[in-house]
């Protein structure tokens, strides 16, 4: 099925998440799954420790008394969950938007994620989520996890939406950015947008090739497609064009390297998505499209 699954879970990128969302389903014409994860777990507080000098009888009434309190609470997160939902199906129906479906699901992000993936053609999700802390430009803590996981294309989204009139492709010679080049060309997404591949690193004559080479397969789709080769660091490069106005929306391939590598090195598109405050698309070396 063609679906933009679209995460959200009541944070201030919600509305952001929801307007990205129907942007893609305005240009491909994909309906609008709204997952939205309960997670609810009982004692999420830590293990009590109930070895004191209670009696046997005082533990039992305690522990009554805990599992009311859990269910409660459960109740009472699948109420919040059902209202942020509802609030994000009418946003998106105020805009137009009129094929759009709510999918509770209950637990771990990642799984519910795995579980609806078959039929998205994209996932979409904040860049922050709902306990990030916005003074640290952290990021969302289940965004890697659910970028390095996908087999689909992950939108991650700005702050506030902004329609793009282009878009850069950061470009390199892997495998996870030549199927960001071959979605783009196959697909409707990018109709009407202005294309610029860009390299930061040496103009290599393989690489000039590559990029050639690329350019001329967007142009062939129908696209307006040049490319630009730039000495420096990614991250410092894309940063200033960013905050120079050139990039509106950037795609980029995600998690080149290993976990470990990441670790000791640190990663680019971690960088990447945190320094940048637009749009960015991630395909992974395994997207399907």
């Amino acid at each position: 099925m063609d679906r933009i699954i679209t995460l959200i879970d009541g944070s201030a990128y919600t509305e952001s998440v929801c307007d990205h969302a129907a942007w893609v389903a305005g240009k491909t014409g994909f309906g609008i799954d709204l997952l939205h994860v309960i997670d609810h777990r009982p004692g999420r507080a830590g293990p009590m420790n109930l070895s004191g000098n209670l009696t046997l009888g005082a533990r039992s009434e305690l522990l009554e008394k805990l599992t009311e309190h859990d269910e409660q609470g459960a109740r009472l997160a699948r109420e919040r969950g059902r209202l942020v939902a509802e609030a994000a199906k009418s946003h998106l129906e105020s805009k137009g938007t009129s094929d759009v479906k709510i999918r509770l699901r209950n637990g771990d992000l990642l799984e519910a994620v795995q579980e609806v993936e078959g039929d998205a053609r994209v996932i979409v999700i904040g860049k922050r989520g709902e306990h990030a802390d916005f003074a640290k430009l952290h990021l969302g803590s289940n965004l890697e996890r659910v970028v390095r996981s996908a087999h689909r294309p992950v939108l991650v989204t700005s702050r506030a939406f902004r329609t793009p009139k282009s878009a850069t492709i950061a470009f390199d010679t892997g495998p996870s950015v030549a199927k960001a080049v071959d979605h783009i060309a196959k697909g409707k997404l990018f109709a009407g947008m202005e294309l610029r591949l860009l390299h930061v690193g040496a103009a290599k004559p393989d690489m000039v090739n590559a990029l050639e080479a690329a350019a001329a397969k967007l142009r062939d789709a129908g696209y307006t497609a040049a490319f630009e080769i730039v000495d420096g660091e990614p991250e410092a490069v894309f940063t200033a064009k960013t905050d120079a106005g050139e990039i509106e929306f950037l795609v980029m391939g995600a998690y080149g390297h290993s976990r470990l590598r990441n670790l000791i090195i640190g990663s680019t598109t971690t960088q990447m998505i945190r320094a940048c405050p637009v749009p960015v698309l991630l395909f992974r070396p395994d997207t399907v499209h």
